[in-house]
């Protein structure tokens, strides 16, 4: 299962959704494709808006916050949430504003 924190400014991605062998896993497909074009976005906009890796999953820390990149956030976690409906086996969600 994929397993994603929200936090304030901190989002973790961990883990692997086994819907199908690898290669054809549209679940990790999805979950990837969805949070690096949006980390590219963001870096695009502003490269000091948010500091990022991708050792053991995926962590992002929002370092800045302003309209666009708060909107591009909302949207990639907006993109998430309905995989989470879609597949909610394969993903889930954990929101903790006050971690």
């Amino acid at each position: 299962m994929i397993k994603i924190e929200i936090n304030k400014d901190k989002i973790t991605i961990k883990g692997h959704a086994d819907y199908k062998e690898s290669g054809k896993d549209i679940v990790c497909a999805s979950v990837s494709s969805i949070v690096i074009t949006s980390i590219n976005g963001i870096l695009r906009i502003d490269s000091e808006s948010i500091d990022y890796n991708e050792n053991d999953g995926i962590y992002i820390e929002i370092k800045k916050h302003s309209e666009v990149i708060d909107k591009l956030i909302t949207n990639m976690i907006e993109l998430l949430s309905d995989l989470e409906e879609q597949y909610p086996k394969y993903v889930n969600i954990r929101r903790c504003w006050l971690c």
